[in-house]
């Protein structure tokens, strides 16, 4: 009895030091194939491993508590320019104030990116379609890796990205407390031109023909042609600058995204944005966000035609057949534009 008593004691401990090493054997197995395949997840910046994403710096604490020094001074510029939104609406706030109070319908320029939290408030003709394009990248989860490889009008298809609108109030109220908010701008007046230049004088810009131009000719053109006034299709730029600066326009509802103000469209004076980046300076301050993201070394901004852009000396010629005054009506238009983005008036403006 003794001896069966101790030969079930010397089974007993084999069984448990076989079943510890094929354990260890086990747990060794697992931890070798998820070292073998963790450096391909890491390559790709655009899967976002939900495990991994929570305790990762987002751009929010990268541009105000960075991890590294910044030689360039890109942090100063950019802190330069915040101030200049800042004390810009403080000075106008008169002005700036009217409307105290943004409803979610005042948010659909704002494009949201939830792997990255991010927030970028588009404004059309200040590279809006490639900003567009990169933020498909963002947050197309791998399904892209290269912006110029989706087409320009995929990039304007409103599902293919969320707008802050979308959201309920709390949690739009979240995100504009805690991602990260950017936007472009441009001199207001060249990117005036430049709406002017792609909406009125190209063939394949029908709808927009139809739908301002045979407006623009009616009110403003005496002795129109039938042919102007149904297609519309040869708005000239003073017919334009009546059209805009007119008290009937105004009452006519808000201007049309391609020539509103960018204070009435991102609402500077309401959003606290955290880095205005200008297109003057485009590939440098898009590339400096998208290091801020943590993906600048995999993602770069796609580089524009300088050849086709509109010019300060081409908005000049432009202007040179616009009246003195309606000049100075359209600058109060669009002042806060230059005042709170530190452009200077013009100096082919006549103004006095």
């Amino acid at each position: 009895m003794k001896q069966t008593l101790g030969e079930l004691m010397r089974m007993s401990r084999i069984c448990r030091m076989l079943f510890a090493t094929c354990l260890g054997s086990f747990i060794l197995v697992i931890f070798y194939f998820q070292s073998m395949f963790q450096p391909v997840m890491q390559r790709n910046p655009f899967v976002v491993d939900g495990c991994c994403r929570k305790g990762s710096r987002n751009a929010l604490q990268e541009l105000y508590s960075p991890s590294q020094l910044d030689p360039s001074g890109a942090a100063v510029l950019h802190q330069a320019r915040r101030d200049q939104v800042v004390e810009s609406c403080r000075v106008n706030s008169a002005f700036s104030r009217k409307r105290r109070v943004l409803t979610p319908g005042d948010l659909k320029h704002l494009v949201v990116d939830e792997d990255h939290e991010l927030i970028y408030c588009y404004v059309p003709k200040v590279a809006c379609t490639n900003w567009k394009r990169v933020m498909m990248v963002l947050t197309g989860r791998g399904k892209y890796s290269d912006p110029m490889e989706i087409p320009s009008n995929q990039a304007h298809v409103p599902s293919n990205l969320k707008t802050l609108n979308q959201y309920s109030i709390a949690e739009i109220n979240h995100r504009l407390k805690n991602y990260f908010k950017f936007l472009f701008v441009r001199e207001p007046f060249e990117r005036l031109v430049s709406a002017y230049r792609n909406k009125f004088t190209l063939k394949y810009n029908s709808s927009f023909h139809k739908r301002f131009g045979t407006r623009i000719i009616r009110r403003y053109r005496k002795n129109a042609t039938q042919d102007a006034l149904i297609n519309g299709a040869d708005v000239k730029f003073k017919e334009f600058i009546e059209y805009l600066v007119d008290p009937a326009t105004q009452r006519d509802g808000p201007l049309n995204e391609h020539w509103q103000t960018v204070y009435q469209l991102c609402h500077p004076c309401h959003i606290h944005y955290d880095m205005v980046g200008k297109y003057e300076t485009l590939e440098e301050d898009a590339n400096y966000i998208l290091r801020l993201v943590g993906v600048g070394d995999s993602l770069r901004f796609p580089s524009y035609a300088k050849s086709t852009r509109t010019t300060d000396a081409m908005t000049a010629q432009f202007f040179s057949n616009i009246s003195s005054q309606q000049q100075v009506q359209l600058y109060q238009l669009y002042k806060m534009d230059f005042l709170m983005f530190n452009y200077s008036i013009p100096s082919y403006l006549k103004l006095d």
